[in-house]
């Protein structure tokens, strides 16, 4: 199989070597290659994936540039109207960014269901991990500082409780979907209204937490990970998340009943293997 992951510059993507052991790990043959377009060249471009490769991920900007060239959408991709996984035989497109944040919490052991849940950020990552914490019987809460596109979420999803500023109170998760904090804003967090007042999140709410959890996972631990642990936090970043949305991926690429228990074997191979 030829496999690939697409995106606007994926150059130093990790994706070939987490896809790679993954397929590997079932026997499958199989390259996996990286594909950097210019925004303005992906529809030039686009058609020429579906000859070169027998599946590819799509990553940011193209999960929804991609629409138009598929002939239909299953699962959470109908849902989110994003896709990061493309069968080329079918031209169908499916999004696994769900299930992997969801196995990263579930192999972490943190519990959603029943839990109060903070999410902050409520852009493509955000709408996915708010679904599913709803859908997982989180009682869901969630800021952004764009309120009113927070309020289309609402409107788009429902099962959740928009903020346009946040209480001081406990929260049994904090999930940080914003991307704050890595790249030009590494050492940095999230911007919020926390009781009428701007600032960034503090001490003061992450110590009323009883786990934080960002999605960013480079660096390992985020500005907001490093004053939860210091608060003695449960902490969680999304690295485990990348490797399972790519795992689930995998399963539809070759046609396998994905399991969560298959997966956590995976990853704690996988990462003793990337430590050695």
């Amino acid at each position: 199989m030829r496999l690939a992951v697409v995106g606007k510059d994926v150059s130093k993507s990790t994706s070939p070597a987490i896809h790679e052991f993954i397929l590997h790990s079932f026997s499958a043959s199989c390259s996996y290659e990286r594909v950097s377009l210019p925004p303005e060249e992906f529809s030039a471009h686009a058609e020429e994936l579906f000859t070169r490769f027998d599946g590819f991920n799509v990553t940011i900007p193209f999960k929804g540039e991609i629409l138009p060239f598929l002939k239909g959408l299953r699962g959470d991709a109908e849902v989110f109207r994003a896709v990061n996984t493309v069968v080329t035989s079918t031209r169908l497109g499916y999004n696994t960014d769900g299930y992997g944040f969801m196995l990263m919490l579930q192999n972490a052991g943190v519990e959603v269901k029943g839990r109060s849940v903070l999410v902050l950020g409520a852009g493509g990552a955000g709408r996915s991990c708010i679904k599913k914490l709803a859908d997982g019987g989180a009682d869901v809460y969630a800021y952004e500082r764009d309120y009113p596109r927070l309020l289309s979420v609402k409107e788009e999803l429902g099962g959740f409780t928009p903020l346009a500023d946040i209480p001081l109170r406990p929260f049994d998760i904090l999930l940080n979907c914003t991307g704050i904090g890595m790249h030009d804003t590494e050492g940095q967090t999230p911007e919020i209204s926390l009781e009428g007042r701007k600032t960034p999140v503090n001490e003061a709410l992450l110590s009323l937490a009883g786990t934080a959890v960002d999605l960013i996972y480079v660096p390992k631990e985020s500005e907001l990970l490093r004053i939860a642990r210091s608060l003695g936090k449960k902490t969680v970043n999304g690295e485990a998340m990348l490797f399972y949305q790519a795992y689930l991926s995998d399963c539809i690429f070759l046609g396998e009943t994905p399991e969560s228990d298959e997966a956590g074997r995976l990853w704690n191979e996988y990462k003793k293997e990337v430590t050695e």
